[in-house]
């Protein structure tokens, strides 16, 4: 109802006039469109609520198993070992995989909690392998793990965990052009807490301290060979981080080469510096990349390969002639260095990862091996 423009009595709307012969009433052609706005909104909210993660439209949260089992053997975990084989089978047991994100190919990146048996130490592990790693033709093929460390606190999360920095489709990317091995990637926490009046733990086992560098270097590593068909070999893991995740990359090859071949250490520190060494000159030293490649020097290997990579703008001024220095003075011998300096380039994982595909990846990747029977 309506009323006349001066408002003294109501007006009615005339009748709708009968439809023609053989024409669709009007109404009907308006419920037509009402229910294509229903189910057009219905898209866009169910789109919605896949992005944010909101059961039912999302697949977080959801076990996930990673690889068929191989070929003539067993199930994925504790499969059947061959002796001869470059490769190694899944160990087991196997670990509670939880989807943690998605990626647009199909891909998932997935957490669980590992009770660390060595270090004692109680923590997240995200985890990520590449579509290759599913490809029946590799079913009986072990992959090399890179093991990614973040700067800062890295702790509760990982940040290479997140889709935002392109890591996973970078190295997805990078293989497919041939410019990477297929890395499995294991991106566990790096400190037992979070960032604390600066207090770090220099991926070390600091006296007193949560054990993080057997954490880093014995468990993760336990962990991926439990669920994942890795290489038997060093010439199979690798570590790579960015800034305190850079030092934890560069002294753990180094210190065990026997296990670790490569690195890419992004804007690193290359001294440890963490306030918790306090009394323990002994132990810090230790764990000094400096200490630990001229004893490698001086023994003459086994051979290391790290690719260092530092932006030029970094925020900290001393971190690219530091770095430097460091190659200058110990890149010789056993231990094979490259270096990159990043034009423009800032302290942070976003100019760390395309970076990383102008050399670095390649560096190491010319060295490591895998997929292998």
């Amino acid at each position: 109802m309506s009323y006349s423009p001066d408002g003294q009595y109501p007006r009615y709307a005339d009748p709708e006039p009968e439809p023609e012969p053989g024409r669709r009433p009007r109404r009907g052609r308006r419920w037509l469109a009402v229910g294509a706005a229903v189910l057009a909104l219905a898209g866009i909210a169910s789109g919605a609520m896949y992005h944010f993660e909101i059961p039912p439209f999302t697949d977080k949260g959801k076990s996930v198993s990673f690889g068929a089992p191989a070929r003539g053997g067993a199930g994925q975990a504790g499969g059947a070992q061959n002796a001869g084989s470059k490769a190694l089978m899944p160990t087991g047991p196997a670990a509670d995989f939880k989807n943690a994100m998605t990626l647009p190919d199909g891909t998932h990146v997935a957490v669980t909690t590992l009770d660390g048996k060595k270090s004692g130490f109680k923590g997240k592990v995200w985890v990520w392998a590449p579509k290759e790693y599913d490809d029946p033709k590799y079913a009986r093929s072990g992959f090399p793990v890179l093991i990614a460390l973040p700067g800062g606190a890295g702790y509760p999360n990982n940040y290479w965990m997140g889709t935002d920095l392109g890591l996973q489709t970078s190295i997805a990317k990078w293989s497919a052009e041939g410019r990477s091995k297929p890395f499995l990637l294991a991106m566990p926490v790096l400190n037992p807490s979070g960032d604390e009046k600066g207090i770090y733990w220099d991926g070390s086992d600091i006296p007193g301290q949560p054990r993080m560098g057997t954490w880093l270097t014995e468990d993760v590593p336990d962990l991926m060979k439990a669920n994942f068909r890795t290489v038997r070999s060093r010439d199979g893991w690798a570590f790579m981080g960015s800034s305190t995740g850079g030092f934890a990359s560069l002294k753990a090859v180094l210190k065990h080469p026997d296990r670790f071949k490569a690195a890419i250490c992004s804007g690193p520190d290359v001294v440890p510096d963490s306030p918790l060494w306090k009394g323990h000159d002994q132990e810090k030293a230790a764990n000094d990349p400096g200490v630990l490649a001229r004893g490698l020097i001086d023994r003459k290997g086994p051979d290391v390969y790290l690719a260092f990579q530092v932006g030029d703008s970094e925020n900290n001024k001393k971190t690219l002639p530091d770095v430097e220095k460091w190659i200058a003075t110990y890149g010789k011998g056993p231990v094979h260095t490259s270096m990159r300096v990043i034009p423009n380039g800032k302290h942070n994982a976003k100019t760390y990862v395309p970076s990383m595909g102008e050399g670095p990846i390649q560096f190491i990747s010319k060295v490591m091996e895998g997929p292998v029977e």
